[in-house]
């Protein structure tokens, strides 16, 4: 042997995931890099990642950036829900600690069309409040931790959809709990919410096609949407989708390579 030691070719990345982009930015980079996908673990049955996968958190900043360090990782790639805002920032925050650098894929905002009856709140306790004190039937689009504000609302009949079961229920007289992972079809939701007799929807803009089926099925009964506007997130590289990733990070991992 002559003691030489190969370069390693292929570059190691830490992508912070739980959407169906993280994914698929995964599988694609995979084919070329050293990838780890990280997972917060609030999902009990996840859907095959495809690559290795660590879950659970990393203590905030400080604790990412030493995992960035320990583990030789070369590109931070945050691909987390847009509305959670506290990774992104602690995300922003390890890059600059640790010197690793960081990008992130934000899938664009959906955006108002003709027919859409949108009231934009800042909050679902806003969006609570918003939705009078006559009883309505509401289809409450939202994780299963963002729930609780409409506890002070037990006059309204509340329609529930989730991957994981809703525990515990809703303290609301009453509350209807579905069990189903997205993508939905437009048609199977406007027959959802008719069969439910739903007149309000509360949701988060979160863009991407996987749950705009409700969206476009609000719109065509004439449904009013209550809809949680985006918290701010922090400004790092970043692109609209899988693709646009792939091409900043092969540009991020080049210039990193030549020191620029």
């Amino acid at each position: 042997m002559s003691g030489n030691v190969t370069p390693r070719l292929m570059k190691r990345i830490l992508i912070l995931g739980g959407t169906t982009e993280a994914r698929l930015l995964a599988g694609r980079l995979a084919e070329r890099q050293d990838v780890t996908l990280s997972l917060a673990g609030r999902t009990e049955n996840p859907v095959a990642q495809g690559v290795p996968v660590r879950t659970g958190g990393f203590g905030g900043a400080e604790g990412l950036a030493a995992y960035l360090r320990e583990n030789s990782i070369e590109l931070l790639i945050d691909a987390t829900h847009p509305y959670a805002a506290r990774i992104s920032a602690n995300a922003a925050q390890a890059s600059r600690l640790s010197g690793v650098p960081a990008i992130a894929l934000r899938r664009p905002p959906w955006k108002q069309a003709p027919g859409d009856r949108w009231t934009e709140v800042d909050s679902a306790t806003e969006a609570a409040s918003l939705l009078g004190a006559s009883p309505r039937s509401v289809f409450l689009a939202l994780g299963r931790q963002e729930l609780t504000p409409f506890e002070a609302t037990p006059q309204h009949a509340y329609l529930v959809r989730s991957v994981d079961p809703v525990e515990p229920p809703l303290g609301v007289p009453t509350a209807t709990y579905i069990l189903a992972r997205g993508p939905f079809s437009e048609a199977d939701d406007r027959a959802l919410l008719e069969a439910h007799g739903i007149d309000a929807i509360v949701a988060k803009n979160s863009g991407g096609q996987a749950t705009y089926s409700k969206i476009a099925a609000a719109r065509a009964l004439g449904i009013e949407v209550f809809l949680i506007s985006r918290p701010p997130l922090p400004d790092i590289p970043s692109g609209a989708s899988v693709a646009e990733v792939l091409r900043l990070s092969d540009h991020v991992l080049a210039t990193e390579k030549r020191g620029v």
